[in-house]
């Protein structure tokens, strides 16, 4: 019963619009103090400070600014010259470009956001006035960004990593073949919309043209060459990395000579407060998870569900379902930080590897990022479009089809996500 008042009241506040943060480090106060009373609050600061402050999380400001830096320096541009080039003379080929640039970017960035904002305010005009509706450039474009944290690098995966105490970069390559496949599901959608409505080719295949963008973009595609190639080749690790990728990314910037210094400046500034954001849901989850630990609620949530079974397909099914229902209405920080200490001991009793099971949170969410009322992706996509959110909903229902159908197989094929995590590491 005190358990239940604890999450009720942790709800009430979310509901009051209460920082989800703020609202965590309420309730678990209130909860330590009630338990345990007053001297449980001695090293609740140091407590924090330590959490926020663990090497792994600090890769998360880096791929902002690194995601930042390349929006700033014209890379983004010549990726999405490249990609044109390539697929462009396909009917709707200038969705498959949104969605290929969007696999480009998400090897640099890890954010979706990011990756919707960037791109949206490029593309999503463009894909206006050559016919698109609003509400179809608005879902290309919201559906293809959540690849952003399904392929490497990718924030949740690092905050996963940094709850469940697994390995970031072997998180990272389970990402690879989900996130291609993923791709592959949202062009093949992206060109059924085409032929519908009867969108425009943008180019014909021109060898020559390829050739000039290719070499164009070349330095640009240095950017996930150092960050992948150094993670998987065991040279670095993926918060090194994320510090090349910044020197990389500004290099690259200097090389084409169009870094916007307004445009990084304001980009910073958002990456910076998008971080901050996260960092204080870290510090508090740090003390809603000792108040959890303590009162032993991973260790009764685990037992209730091995009384009802111990196969652990159906126990993926139901916590599949826990998660997508999550995805509605928080963040994915804030729903990793949140749940994924909780139910780390069941999965291990269970026998699921806590990589795969990365992989699985991860698709969750990035379908939660698709799904009104938070939809943080899509409400970014509705605004750069100027669209109706529950227009663009009816159509996206098809995008996140695709998702669903990535994370259902993933799920209970395990080896689609896991062969390359077993090649290289194991």
């Amino acid at each position: 019963m005190f358990m239940f008042l604890i999450f009720v009241a942790l709800i009430a506040m979310i509901c009051l619009n209460v920082p989800i943060a703020v609202a965590l480090a309420i309730a678990a106060i209130g909860g330590l103090v009630a338990s345990e009373g007053i001297d449980s609050l001695v090293s609740v600061a140091l407590d924090m400070y330590d959490g926020s402050t663990k090497f792994a999380l600090i890769a998360i400001p880096m791929f902002v600014l690194a995601g930042a830096i390349m929006n700033a320096g014209g890379i983004t541009d010549k990726l999405i010259n490249f990609v044109t080039a390539i697929i462009g003379f396909v009917r709707g080929g200038l969705a498959m470009v949104n969605i290929g640039v969007s696999l480009f970017f998400a090897e640099i960035s890890g954010s979706a956001v990011a990756d919707v904002a960037a791109l949206g305010s490029v593309l999503i005009p463009q894909m206006k006035k050559r016919g698109y509706s609003a509400p179809l450039s608005a879902a290309v474009t919201s559906s293809s960004a959540s690849l952003a944290i399904i392929i490497p690098p990718s924030i949740p995966m690092i905050l996963y990593a940094t709850s469940a105490n697994t390995s970031v970069e072997q998180l990272f390559v389970a990402g690879i073949v989900p996130g291609l496949m993923g791709a592959a599901g949202l062009m093949f959608v992206a060109y059924m919309f085409a032929r519908k409505y009867n969108l425009p080719v943008e180019e014909a295949f021109d060898f020559k043209r390829l050739r000039e963008t290719f070499v164009e973009a070349l330095p640009a595609f240095t950017l996930p060459v150092i960050i992948l190639g150094g993670i998987f080749g065991g040279f670095v690790t993926a918060t090194e990395a994320a510090g090349l990728a910044v020197i990389a990314a500004f290099l690259v910037g200097l090389w084409y000579g169009q870094i916007n210094i307004k445009h990084l400046k304001r980009a910073m500034l958002d990456g910076g407060m998008q971080t901050a954001v996260v960092m204080l849901l870290v510090a508090a989850s740090v003390v809603m998870g000792g108040f959890l630990t303590r009162a032993q609620v991973p260790q009764q949530l685990a037992a209730g569900l091995l009384d009802i079974t111990s196969n652990k397909w159906l126990i993926l099914l139901i916590l599949n379902f826990f998660f997508l229902i999550i995805g509605f209405f928080l963040h994915s920080a804030a729903a990793i930080i949140l749940v994924v200490p909780i139910v780390v001991p069941l999965i291990a009793a269970v026998g699921i590897d806590p990589v795969h099971f990365g992989l699985v949170v991860t698709l969750n969410l990035a379908i939660g990022q698709q799904t009104p009322p938070v939809a943080s992706v899509l409400i970014t996509s509705c605004a750069v479009a100027r669209a109706n959110i529950w227009d663009v909903s009816k159509i996206n229902v098809y995008f996140v089809a695709v998702l669903l159908t990535v994370l259902l197989m993933c799920t209970y094929i395990p080896s689609i996500p896991m062969f390359l995590v077993e090649y290289f590491y194991r």
